[in-house]
């Protein structure tokens, strides 16, 4: 079964150890990457929260949780068994690119 965009639904997806043809395999890889997308489209949400919570754009940044926040995800790769170096450069852009979209919702709340 497929959705409206014409990608597997989770339903219909198998358990990669399951898998015995690329075509299972990548309507698996799709379907995550879409859910993957909804999780990032809830994420940016909590940027924009803290865009109208933060009283300062000085206060958008903050070094020490972006460390944290890469920290957390490398470690969870590595408990995980995959490849922590790759999850801490994705963290990287992820975070750097939030920062970006909070401080854009900051400024363009203030406006």
């Amino acid at each position: 079964m497929t959705n409206r965009r014409g990608s597997a639904s989770r339903a219909d997806v198998m358990n990669p150890d399951d898998c015995s043809t690329m075509m299972e395999v990548r309507a698996g890889v799709d379907a995550l990457d879409a859910e993957l997308v909804a999780l990032l489209a809830r994420r940016f949400g909590y940027m924009r929260a803290a865009a109208r919570i933060k009283p300062e754009r000085g206060h958008v940044r903050d070094e020490a949780r972006k460390t944290a926040v890469i920290d957390n995800a490398v470690a969870a790769a590595r408990a995980a068994g995959i490849p922590a170096e790759a999850i801490g450069a994705m963290w990287e852009t992820l975070v750097e690119a939030s920062i970006a979209y909070e401080l854009a919702e900051w400024e363009r709340r203030r406006a």
